[in-house]
């Protein structure tokens, strides 16, 4: 009676499992995969949060099928910053990134079409893609001195049904931006085979290098869809908005723009209270960000003094994001080592085939994790080898 794209194993893993009994024991937890910032210990500013929600204007009903002009205009002002040129006409707002994934694949794809998506990476795409009857095709990120793309798998990848290109920038949890390089080239590739780029952008604005990474927003060499929202942009994550800006060659990019308006006004999703509260949202990052960003580089030294006082563990190259890639001894499976370090030190990390990395000998760790917390799941993560 259920439909085949649901049939998913929803058998609870072992690590899952082993968690959940740890916390029903009420067992003691460094939790070192921390992933919200509203239980993270960082200060809001409450009264403007509280009180941009109490918007007397959210009390009519003004639909739009892109959203609110009064906060498209915002989001433009966003990238205005970065010094990128964003249309009001060319964002639509949703609830959360998720929904602009449907909306994108909606646009893009029939029935059986395929995306590429890098691998390691999120372990959301393949749930997007079946609830909306598509399917993930893997390509490879590399690690040579930090990570790249591998253009020749990506390449090989490509099939007559291929519709387009997922770019994580940066990439959770590897950390790395898309180089110009990169871009270029996925740009000449997606160009030439008539293909979009779908680039995932959520982590912009957590560069840990003195240069600011160039966004996706502005790209005009191949259809683009670039993704974002107040998740991780503002650390509010229960607001619930984000949004989807569109760029590209003239003819593709009107297209696109004129069937996602369709889409958009068929599910007329984003509430007007969050719309009209998303300017205050917005300006409510720069607090949150320099908070945010201090306890990462401060985490990261952390991590770094500790791995540099033994000689099995190695953490890998991070260029922005909230999270770091560990190489450890591969002596058992990642989950294997993630429930032991769970049941004998008290301390919970993901292991490595949660985003789809490929071979054993992969932790990856939380850097908003508070300081003290995060020194001290570390040290007995590593006397662990």
């Amino acid at each position: 009676m259920f439909a085949e794209r649901t049939n998913w194993n929803l058998e609870a893993n072992r690590l899952s499992v082993a968690l959940a009994r740890h916390r029903a024991a009420g067992k003691p937890l460094l939790d070192l995969s921390a992933s919200n910032p509203t239980a993270c210990g960082f200060d809001y500013d409450r009264a403007a949060i509280l009180g941009a929600l109490a918007n007397p204007a959210a009390l009519s009903y003004e639909p739009d099928a892109r959203g609110l002009e009064s906060a498209r205009r915002a989001v433009a002002g966003y990238y205005a910053a970065r010094n990128i040129d964003v249309a009001a006409e060319e964002i639509f707002l949703t609830t959360s990134t998720s929904e602009v994934y449907t909306y994108v694949f909606r646009t893009l794809c029939n029935p059986g079409d395929e995306l590429l998506a890098p691998e390691p990476s999120y372990p959301l795409f393949g749930f997007l893609a079946d609830i909306q009857d598509v399917r993930v095709v893997r390509y490879p990120l590399l690690y040579d001195h930090g990570w790249q793309i591998d253009f020749h798998a990506l390449e090989q990848a490509i099939t007559p049904r291929t519709r387009g290109v997922i770019v994580v920038h940066p990439n959770n949890p590897t950390g790395h931006f898309c180089k110009a390089k990169e871009m270029a080239r996925l740009n000449a590739l997606c160009a030439a085979r008539g293909m979009a780029v779908i680039a995932d952008e959520v982590f912009l604005d957590f560069a840990l290098g003195r240069a600011a990474p160039g966004s996706f927003a502005g790209n005009g060499g191949a259809l683009t869809f670039t993704l974002s929202g107040l998740s991780k942009i503002s650390g509010l994550p229960q607001m619930k908005a984000a949004w989807l800006i569109t760029s590209g060659p003239a003819p593709a990019k009107g297209q696109a723009l004129a069937r996602l308006e369709v889409i958009a006004d068929t599910y007329l999703s984003m509430n007007a209270p969050v719309q009209l509260a998303l300017p205050v949202f917005l300006e409510q990052r720069h607090g949150f960000q320099k908070q945010l960003l201090g306890r990462v580089r401060e985490n990261l030294a952390e991590l770094d003094r500790q791995v540099a006082g033994q000689k099995t563990c190695a953490r890998l190259e991070v260029e922005g994001g909230w999270y770091a890639v560990l190489r450890v001894p591969a002596t058992r499976s990642d989950e294997e080592l993630a429930i032991a370090l769970l049941t004998e030190k008290n301390v919970y990390v993901h292991p490595g085939h949660f985003y789809d990395f490929p071979a054993e000998g992969y932790l990856v760790v939380s850097l908003i994790t508070p300081e003290g917390e995060f020194a001290e799941g570390m040290r007995r993560l590593l006397a662990s080898f």
